[in-house]
């Protein structure tokens, strides 16, 4: 497996795995997948501000996805990042998704973000829960009954862990 930054070529690949989540999964609270434009769009607007779009690839091609993005837009918000990892059905449990987090983790530090967050949906998404767990990842909230999908309501789970120092200190 290679995880590298994702190529145009391979938005397809990235529309189709989320499809699957969104029309599958709880994992997103997204009811309608976005078209290959609409992701290369998103795809794009993250990138442009310097933050990684990842895949994961082997023979089989894209297996999974992640990036990170700020927290929020707003500025007191600069050194905490978001994470948001999808992989293929064909391949969960093989540790696409973790590989996908921990160079995530290595990514943010090297950028200077001071916290990672997870926000989960679903507080039955063991898998996802466990993965940000195993990586040192504390849930930190649950969110109760904030989606509505599939005909039933979804908690919504916050994990948070420390970057590099996390608030050992004050950033220069």
């Amino acid at each position: 497996m290679d995880i590298r930054a994702a190529q145009v070529a391979e938005f397809a690949e990235i529309q189709a795995i989320y499809a699957h989540h969104v029309l599958h999964g709880t994992g997103t609270f997204e009811e309608m997948p976005p078209s290959v434009e609409d992701m290369e769009g998103r795809i794009l607007a993250l990138t442009s501000r310097g933050w990684p779009w990842l895949v994961a690839v082997d023979a089989t091609g894209v297996t999974g996805y992640g990036y990170f993005q700020q927290l929020r837009d707003r500025s007191a918000y600069r050194f905490t990042a978001e994470d948001s990892i999808y992989v293929r059905e064909d391949v969960r449990g093989q540790g696409v998704g973790k590989a996908l987090v921990v160079r995530l983790l290595e990514m943010a530090t090297e950028q200077g973000f001071r916290q990672m967050v997870a926000v989960i949906g679903d507080s039955a998404n063991v898998g996802s829960i466990g993965v940000h767990a195993s990586l040192g990842f504390q849930r930190v909230g649950t969110l109760r009954a904030t989606g509505l999908k599939f005909g039933r309501w979804l908690d919504t789970v916050y994990m948070q862990r420390a970057l590099g120092l996390g608030d050992a200190d004050l950033p220069l």
